[in-house]
């Protein structure tokens, strides 16, 4: 690194650089390079996580890398693009590596995730570099326009990260052999180049057909990226391994790669990277502990947002013993629903526009039960949006929104993102919680009360939340059953998350049952899962001695 913090660009040669890559999405890239990550740390190495560019709206606040917070040259903001507003130096990267960095025991920071393309609909994206909002773009807009300021970022974020640890464990998206990207493939083959990385070919076994993807993909992708892959990983595996021999002792012979594992069908319970594994939205589907109980469990109701932002704010929730949290659709009868949850937006006024076609709007005001919305979740309870145009693909100046919230919500080019703590004094179905809770703010636009401010009846809305120098509103209000609020994470506090699910099971006329604590945590479970995994053809000799 120069003195001024910008890369060389040229990899350490004391530092190694994996890339798990994929056949495909969804093939378990995230939870490999999280168990890599963990085992590695746990053996004594300095990791780092790595994604050139992620696309996700599931993302984390965390501080800017340093060597970029005070570079002009190299932050995310262009004039005229979106302020990020913050106490200290925040930006946004994809959950997966927030995850992932966790794993290996490292702060999280931006150069872990330097390009984020968060959907906004319509075929446009919000482009975020470096932590910070660099533009909307469309697919073509970015690549002609984005894509190369785009790399430089990943290159420099990468030279930063080698300079500072052993092993970086860098996660590629999608398949790596999609021919028709190969010349603008960031986060798989130009990772591979700039980072001289060794790859872990990565395929789902329960999609079927797992060899012929593996041999497709060999045939595919470029010839210098191909020499590269040191080893193919199997995951998602049901039965008697035995079986697989034949198949693995073929492909070996025919590809000259080897498998270094094959690993059991098992979820460890990171959160999700994206809304792949949500339900379209026309679907209905029940996530969590309890999700093919009925009887004994209470459900949470969560309407599936065509653009649905941060639905790992809902994990914690699905992952508590007898609680169904069920995706609905926007047009879906809620009257067998505990709780309904609204979940941040990307796109907050045409997710208004959707839920207003789908009746949305008429049965939540039949609903009886609580309702919490999650950031743009709490501006759609508002009475209306305002400036729409500055937040909506479609444009627009003002929107009416559900009306249960006595407040209304501003759009504007500034962004807040940061992580919080605040007290919070519970209310509704939150009553009896009283203490600090942490979390995060990323989203456009402020939120403030209209009407008689000082009301006297029952009805009066609550300002639960506090924080120095912030208005009530701007963090979350609350009236009768009803509460809103910017901070992502709510239910990663436990003491909330209890008060809320005994407030239903009482409600209910349920007994609230108890599942034991898992002993092992989610990082730890994917070190193990990985941890049968040959790694000497990635120079980790050792690795699998005790």
């Amino acid at each position: 690194m120069t003195d001024d913090g910008a890369s060389d660009s040229s990899p350490s040669h004391s530092t190694r650089t994996i890339l798990v890559a994929g056949t495909a999405s969804h093939v378990g890239k995230s939870t490999v390079a999280a168990g890599l990550s963990r085992l590695l740390a746990d053996r004594g190495f300095s990791v780092a996580p790595f994604k050139a560019q992620n696309m996700s709206n599931n993302a984390r606040a965390v501080p800017i890398a340093p060597a970029v917070a005070g570079s002009s040259a190299e932050r995310g903001g262009d004039a005229g693009d979106a302020d990020t507003v913050n106490d200290a130096a925040f930006g946004e990267i994809g959950v997966s590596q927030y995850v992932q960095a966790r794993a290996a025991r490292v702060t999280p920071t931006t150069d872990h995730n330097p390009v984020l393309l968060k959907p906004r609909g319509e075929g446009e994206s919000q482009l975020v570099v470096n932590g910070r909002p660099a533009g909307n773009h469309a697919a073509s807009d970015y690549y002609e326009e984005g894509w190369h300021r785009a790399r430089d970022a990943a290159e420099a974020a990468h030279a930063r990260l080698v300079r500072q640890h052993d092993v970086v464990v860098a996660e590629g998206a999608g398949s790596i052999a999609e021919i028709n990207l190969h010349h603008r493939d960031l986060a798989n083959v130009e990772t591979t180049r700039f980072a001289d990385a060794d790859v872990l070919l990565v395929a789902d076994i329960e999609r079927g057909g797992v060899f012929a993807s593996l041999v497709g993909t060999l045939e595919l992708v470029p010839d210098d990226v191909r020499d590269r892959i040191a080893g193919a990983v199997i995951t998602k595996f049901r039965g008697d391994e035995s079986l697989l021999s034949d198949g693995l002792d073929a492909f070996e012979e025919r590809t000259g790669v080897p498998v270094l594992g094959v690993l059991p069908y098992d979820d460890p319970g990171l959160p999700e990277e994206d809304s792949v594994s949500l339900p379209a939205i026309d679907e209905r589907a029940a996530v969590g502990a309890s999700a093919n109980e009925s009887e004994a469990a209470i459900t949470i109701a969560v309407p599936r947002l065509p653009r649905v932002s941060n639905a790992t704010d809902l994990e914690p929730l699905a992952a508590e013993p007898g609680v169904r949290v069920e995706y609905v659709p926007l047009d879906a009868d809620l009257s067998s629903a505990d709780a309904v949850v609204l979940p941040g937006s990307k796109n907050t006024a045409d997710d208004l526009r959707a839920c207003r076609e789908g009746g949305l709007h008429d049965r939540l005001h039949e609903f009886s039960g609580p309702i919490v919305g999650l950031c743009g979740g709490y501006q759609l309870l508002g009475e209306r949006l305002r400036n729409v145009g500055a937040e909506s693909v479609r444009g627009g100046d003002e929107l009416p929104g559900f009306g249960l919230l006595p407040v209304e919500t501003r759009f504007s080019t500034e962004k807040r993102v940061a992580p919080v703590r605040w007290r919070f004094d519970g209310t509704g179905p939150f009553d009896g919680f009283a203490g600090t809770v942490s979390g995060y703010e990323i989203h456009t636009g402020e939120t403030r009360v209209i009407g008689d401010e000082t009301p006297t009846d029952s009805d009066a809305p609550r300002r639960p939340f506090a924080a120095d120098g912030r208005a009530g509103a701007t963090l979350g209000i609350a009236r009768g059953n009803v509460l809103g609020t910017y901070l992502h994470g709510l239910f990663e506090n436990d003491g909330v998350r209890d008060a809320f699910c005994d407030h239903l099971f009482a409600a209910a006329g349920k007994s609230r049952p108890t599942g034991d604590e898992l002993a092992v945590s989610p990082y730890d479970r994917a070190a193990a899962l990985v941890s049968r995994l040959d790694l000497e053809p990635l120079g980790f000799e050792a690795v699998g001695d005790d």
